[in-house]
């Protein structure tokens, strides 16, 4: 019970529904009583009215009285027979119940209708004078009466119980169908993803959600703005920082080329990777600010081989010199529709982070084949893996893992998981030996893009 109040309470579409269906309760009480009591005083006149025509029919026909014996008529109900009798003829009734005929009726009745207690029976009884002069009584039980006219009454009844349930289930597939539109709204709005900050169409929405939905649109604006302004800051930043770094790189290149002491060299080497490293980091911000961009990009006709072919021709030499055994596994190429750039990028840091994090004298294998859900790209290695707890984290922008000795931005998966996601595709990691737990492998699903 306390669910109900609790839904009742929080769901606009239930009390709408209860209140409609308490609502048409109501009117159908009120609207069934008021049937019943017109059907039963109509029934009512009716057998009144029979009992005139009874009546009339006797004058007209100028008819005759003989009252019957002990025979039997087949077909005749004592409970449910009209009696017609002299009103004169009471004295002649003899016993206590209704038995026989005549009955005891008071010689005194007015012209008219009225309900009498006969021989411990109720009787509707009709007094009529007819032309000749002569009184009669027109009778019926009125508990068979009253019988009749409740089943007539029960009956007139019948249409307000079939339509009472088939309204309440027409009231709420209404109601449902009324709440449809913010229903499938809802679900648009649940199916985008993070980069998806365009306006929800209005116009096909009622003009009561409308406001609501501009609203929404107006925060979507404002969160579009805010996120530009600060890709826009990372990009300015990086591009500031990327000339003087470029600089000092330089410099330092041409410095270690020079003759200087061992202690010296000793003090020059943390100082001259600290600036590789700040180097590749601006570059990593670049390019996460370039992936993470709204910006549509032009879609071509890409060979994955091919790209395979460009990563490891730049990634070739930090394999050798970690004597990494780096190829492609897969014989048959895959086309895919795609910015040849967004994929590049995609693979390339797939495969870096892979190189860094294989031991020496590991293995680094690329494949594509033709999936289910598309084309399916895998980078396997030969390293120590990510635990399944940890594999939701190394998409998070600066995380390392721990222990690995491995210097590095900690941007490359995030670079992975913004072009991913603003392409539709999907990344998913698991170990490439289940059972020793060893061994990176990345499954990257480009989705509906053969």
């Amino acid at each position: 019970m306390d669910g109900f109040k609790r839904r009742l309470s929080d769901s606009v579409q239930a009390r709408l529904s209860v209140t409609l269906s308490l609502a048409i309760l109501v009117v159908a009480l009120l609207a069934g009583a008021f049937a019943f009591i017109s059907a039963l005083d109509e029934a009512h006149e009716m057998q009144d009215e029979s009992l005139r025509q009874v009546a009339l029919l006797f004058d007209r026909q100028h008819m005759t009285l003989r009252y019957p014996g002990g025979e039997q008529i087949v077909g005749d109900d004592e409970e449910s027979r009209v009696i017609v009798q002299y009103l004169a003829d009471s004295s002649k009734a003899v016993g206590t119940d209704d038995a026989s005929i005549p009955l005891p009726f008071p010689p005194t009745l007015n012209d008219g209708l009225s309900t009498l207690n006969i021989a411990g029976e109720n009787y509707r009884v009709l007094v009529r004078t007819t032309l000749a002069g002569e009184r009669i009584a027109v009778a019926q039980e009125a508990d068979v009466r009253d019988k009749e006219a409740r089943e007539s009454a029960w009956r007139s009844l019948l249409p307000f119980l079939i339509l009472f349930p088939v309204l309440l289930l027409v009231v709420g597939d209404l109601v449902r169908k009324l709440f449809r539109p913010i229903a499938a709204l809802s679900a648009e709005i649940d199916q985008r993803d993070q980069q998806a900050l365009h306006p929800i169409e209005e116009q096909h929405l009622p003009s009561e959600i409308r406001p609501f939905v501009v609203a929404i649109n107006r925060l979507l604006r404002r969160v579009a703005q805010a996120m530009e302004m600060q890709q826009r800051f990372i990009a300015d930043a990086a591009h500031e920082l990327r000339s003087p770094m470029t600089a000092l790189s330089l410099q330092a290149e041409r410095l270690a080329a020079t003759p200087m002491a061992a202690d010296t060299r000793q003090s020059f080497e943390p100082l001259a990777q600290g600036i590789e490293r700040s180097r590749n980091l601006i570059e990593q911000l670049l390019a996460l600010a370039a992936a993470q961009s709204l910006a549509q990009r032009s879609e071509t006709v890409v060979s994955v081989h091919g790209v395979f072919r460009r990563v490891l021709e730049d990634l070739l030499p930090l394999a050798e010199n970690k004597g990494i055994d780096i190829g492609v596994d897969s014989v048959e190429d895959v086309q895919v529709a795609i910015n040849e750039l967004d994929l590049f990028i995609l693979i390339k840091n797939l495969v870096d982070n892979a190189i860094r994090y294989t031991p020496a004298g590991g293995r680094v294998d690329l494949s594509v084949e033709m999936a289910e859900q598309g084309a399916l790209i895998e980078i396997k290695d030969s390293g120590p893996g990510i635990g399944t707890a940890e594999q939701a984290l190394v998409f998070d922008p600066f995380y390392r893992s721990l222990g690995t000795g491995e210097a590095g931005s900690g941007l490359g998966l995030s670079i992975v998981r913004a072009i991913a996601e603003r392409i539709g595709a999907r990344v998913s990691l698991s170990f490439v030996d289940e059972v020793a737990q060893r061994g990176l492998r990345v499954s990257l699903w480009l989705k509906g893009r053969l």
